[in-house]
């Protein structure tokens, strides 16, 4: 199976930015999606975007709208979310994963980074 290693994550004040990256380990043909999740102590885990590998389709949570943007790069087998102007509550263990296409499974999953914004 694909390995997924997130990074990126780390500190910064409300108004920052980060950037996370997932680097998967080996190219598949097939078409999928790669997406961003996060889970905060004591909360579920929630979508927050998605990307189309081959295509280029995205997706995103309302509450990131205009602040976070999904790409990749598929030379690197990389995908990347970009987060603009955070807020405290953004705070959270950020993981990325992926899922084929026609299917609403994501079945594959990095071990996470760790994103915390202070006010």
């Amino acid at each position: 199976q694909v390995q997924l290693v997130e990074s990126g994550g780390g500190l910064v004040q409300a108004g920052g930015s980060l950037r996370l990256s997932c680097a998967a380990s080996a190219r598949t043909f097939s078409n999928y999606y790669m997406g961003w999740f996060r889970q905060a102590p004591g909360k579920e885990r929630e979508f927050v975007a998605e990307v189309l590998w081959y295509g280029g389709f995205t997706s995103y949570i309302d509450s990131v709208k205009g602040r976070f943007t999904i790409s990749k790069d598929n030379a690197k087998n990389t995908m990347y979310l970009q987060m603009n102007n955070l807020k405290p509550e953004d705070t959270a263990q950020y993981y990325c994963a992926t899922r084929p296409q026609g299917s609403n499974t994501w079945n594959n999953w990095g071990q996470g980074t760790q994103v915390t914004v202070s006010s």
